[in-house]
C-alpha cells in the first residue's frame, strides 16, 4: 500500500468533512500547553510591581499563581530576571523541583535553600538565596522583570540548592513541556 503525502490526506479530510476533527487533534496538546499561564495578585502583566516587593519596601516576593499546568509534569521550575540591568541580564529569583501539586506562591519571601512548600532555591545575581527584590539605579527608565515558569517532564533536575541560572537551563535542557510567563516593570524615581 502507497502512503499519500499529508497535502493529499489533509485534501480529503476536507472533503468528507474530517478537517476539524484531525486538525483538533493535531493541536490538542498545543492547546493544552496554551492555557498554562502564571498571574500575580500584586500586579498584571507589562504593568508595575508594587513597592512592596522592590528595595524601597519590604522585599518580599509577589504572590504567584499558575494554571493549566500540562498533563505529564513532574516538576516545575521558576526564573525571574532583568533583562534591563545595567550590568546584563540580572537573576533575582531561581526556584526548582517545585511539585506540580502546588499551585501557588504566597507573598514573601523565603530565602532559605529548601522552599518550604516543596523544591529548592538558587542562587541570584545578589549572591543569595531566594528572591531578589527589584532595585533599579533611581532615575532610570522602567526595568522589566520577567517570572517564567517551566513545566518539566522531570520529578528533580539533580541540582543541589544555590545553582545558578546557567546550571539550571542546562539541567531543563530536553525536559521542558510547557513554559509561560508573566512581566511587571518597576521604576525608582
Amino acid at each position: 500500500m502507497q502512503r499519500r503525502p499529508n497535502s493529499q490526506i489533509l485534501a480529503i479530510a476536507l472533503l468528507t468533512g474530517l478537517a476539524l476533527p484531525l486538525l483538533a487533534a493535531r493541536f490538542h496538546g498545543r492547546q493544552k500547553a496554551m492555557d498554562f499561564r502564571i498571574t500575580s495578585a500584586a500586579f498584571t502583566d507589562q504593568q508595575a510591581i508594587p513597592q512592596a516587593h522592590s528595595c524601597d519596601g519590604d522585599r518580599t516576593s509577589p504572590a504567584l499563581r499558575w494554571q493549566g499546568i500540562p498533563s505529564g509534569t513532574r516538576s516545575l521550575a521558576l526564573i525571574v530576571h532583568d533583562p534591563d540591568a545595567p550590568a546584563g541580564d540580572f537573576v533575582h529569583w531561581l526556584l526548582y523541583d517545585v511539585p506540580p501539586s502546588i499551585t501557588e506562591l504566597p507573598s514573601g519571601t523565603y530565602n532559605e535553600a529548601k522552599f518550604p512548600l516543596g523544591g529548592l532555591q538558587g542562587q541570584n545575581s545578589f549572591g543569595d538565596l531566594g528572591y531578589g527584590a527589584p532595585c533599579p539605579p533611581q532615575g532610570s527608565p522602567p526595568h522589566h522583570y520577567i517570572f517564567t515558569l517551566y513545566a518539566l517532564k522531570a520529578p528533580q533536575l539533580g541540582l543541589p540548592s544555590g545553582a545558578s541560572r546557567e546550571q539550571l537551563q542546562a539541567a531543563m535542557r530536553g525536559r521542558i513541556l510547557a513554559q509561560t510567563e508573566l512581566v511587571g516593570t518597576f521604576q525608582r524615581p
